[in-house]
């Protein structure tokens, strides 16, 4: 199988943390993109190599230094399950100015954060992988396929029967045992149980009172639940559209997790067809076109704010974008090839925004305008948001 080209660009000439959920190919990116001969690498999922240094993380101070001139990077994966690792890092670059390009990757934020640990002071760079998108994948994307499976590497280019098995292990390992590990909750029982109902709720206005009572869990409990998927990079949230910035963060969020196949497997779905013209299919359609947008805009450093809009008499628009230079795209979404019922929520918010552009992506066929709503195949849509037909810069 040939290596699929992300479209992410690693620096080369500075220190950088990549941060990422498991098996979306950091380290398989690392060692594409970085010579074998001239990088070092401490693998912290390594077993031998996690209890040697974090008994001592000295020692990693000792053999950087010890280490050939050709060796130009260090890269620690995983970096987040010993942070004091990045003491002896961070004193290597500022006291004994060391010549080495430092790359720690990781797919948790949380512990760092959590723990206060040194993030480098600034003299790091911050970048983020996602699962593969449909322009990386370029003709080996099929639509269908990515949205009963998702599109994590090695989920994507498996067969159906594998790619269920590794998601349904990716669940059970990952997302609860992963979290048992750090330690993160005091009640694993009751964060599978929540973990069962946020996936069932993933692109609805979250009530923390009704899973809280659904769970026997406080409200603030839950609250700090979804916070940890957000910090182990499972899911992010969208905040309400409102001309106040304080209002945003009063009123109730979205979720949506990461993957569809990842959300499909917490849903017990796996094994499920995906019909077209239901109500699942248009869900998880949402799901991806809203993720292929968090993807790009990420990769792209395009700066928009994502949010929803819902009014008080259930006027909705599924997403809104706000461009740094205060350009605003109103997004509904809609998985089927005539759509229709998209203009309720636009000509709404319309009425707020008047400037707005009103858009629907949809599978239609092809371009047409309706009454001042432009209606967009999918693609074309996001290569319009993004500004250029993405799939010449990775070609």
């Amino acid at each position: 199988m040939a290596l699929t080209k992300r479209i992410l660009k690693l620096p080369q000439k500075a220190h950088f943390f990549l941060f990422g959920p498991r098996q979306t190919g950091k380290s398989t990116l690392i060692r594409e993109n970085f010579s074998k001969s001239k990088t070092k690498f401490y693998d912290l999922l390594n077993t031998k190599e996690f209890t040697r240094l974090a008994a001592a993380p000295h020692l990693l101070r000792e053999e950087v230094l010890s280490l050939k001139d050709e060796v130009t990077h260090v890269v620690i994966d995983e970096v987040q399950r010993i942070p004091s690792l990045l003491d002896e890092v961070h004193y290597m670059i500022e006291t004994l100015a060391v010549d080495k390009i430092f790359i720690l990757s990781g797919s948790s934020a949380r512990k760092l954060k959590k723990g206060g640990a040194n993030m480098l002071g600034g003299r790091a760079w911050t970048r983020h992988l996602y699962p593969l998108s449909y322009q990386e994948l370029k003709e080996n994307f099929i639509l269908d396929k990515a949205l009963s499976y998702g599109t994590l590497p090695s989920v994507y280019h498996a067969d159906s029967e594998t790619a269920q098995e590794i998601l349904d292990s990716y669940v059970e390992t990952y997302l609860e045992e992963e979290i048992k590990a750090e330690a993160l909750v005091r009640n694993i029982g009751a964060f599978i149980k929540f973990l069962s109902l946020a996936a069932s709720e993933s692109g609805s206005i979250i009530s923390f009172a009704n899973i809280s009572r659904e769970t026997n869990t406080s409200a603030a409990s839950i609250k700090e639940y979804y916070k940890i998927l957000e910090d182990t990079l499972v899911g992010s949230f969208l905040l309400p559209y409102s001309k106040s910035t304080r209002k945003r963060l009063c009123k109730h969020p979205k979720f949506y997790f990461f993957d569809t196949g990842v959300l499909l497997a917490l849903r017990k779905r796996t094994c499920a067809k995906l019909e077209p013209a239901t109500k699942e299919y248009g869900d998880i359609f949402e799901h991806f076109i809203i993720n292929e947008i968090i993807k790009l805009n990420k990769y792209y450093k395009t700066k928009y704010e994502l949010l929803y809009y819902r009014t008080s008499s259930g006027a909705e628009v599924d997403l809104v974008l706000l461009s740094p230079d205060q350009k605003i795209y109103a997004i509904e979404i809609k998985s089927s090839e005539n759509p229709r019922d998209y203009k309720g929520g636009l000509k709404s918010f319309q009425e707020l925004e008047p400037t707005a552009r009103l858009i629907c992506l949809s599978k239609a066929p092809n371009f047409r305008n309706d009454d001042d709503i432009e209606v967009y195949p999918w693609k074309e849509g996001l290569e319009l948001l993004f500004g250029v037909d993405c799939s010449l810069l990775i070609s």
